[in-house]
């Protein structure tokens, strides 16, 4: 099998947003929290702002969803160009046949990740 399955850009509704999509095949997703790269000033600007960024549209990002047994290696490609130097593994598929989006907190919460229904902040460009 290929070793990246799917890739996306998280600026229409952020990280929510496109693990959502990605679910609606079927299997359902799970996200750490704690493993999504944020700034210390993001979290501390989204804790300030009483949003989830998880919702916040991140322009200039991607996301791929890769097979298992290339996630590492695409990790450490990534982390390669200077650019990808905040790769992480941030998730994984949960085979359950519900095609939902959850996240588990630090706090060891788990809750659904639901789909954005606007965006949190306005867009300035």
């Amino acid at each position: 099998t290929a070793a990246v399955h799917a890739m996306r850009d998280p600026t229409r509704g952020g990280v929510a947003a496109v693990v959502n999509e990605w679910a609606r095949g079927g299997l359902s997703l799970a996200v750490d929290e704690a493993a999504v790269p944020l700034s210390p000033a993001v979290r501390a600007a989204a804790a300030l702002l009483g949003i989830d960024p998880l919702y916040v549209a991140n322009e200039g990002k991607m996301m791929l969803a890769v097979a298992p047994q290339w996630a590492d290696q695409v990790v450490q490609a990534l982390r390669q160009h200077p650019l990808g130097q905040d790769a992480a593994i941030i998730g994984q598929v949960v085979e359950d046949g519900r095609g939902l989006a959850y996240v588990s907190t630090p706090y060891g919460v788990q809750r659904l990740l639901d789909l954005p229904f606007a965006e949190q902040l306005p867009r300035i460009c």
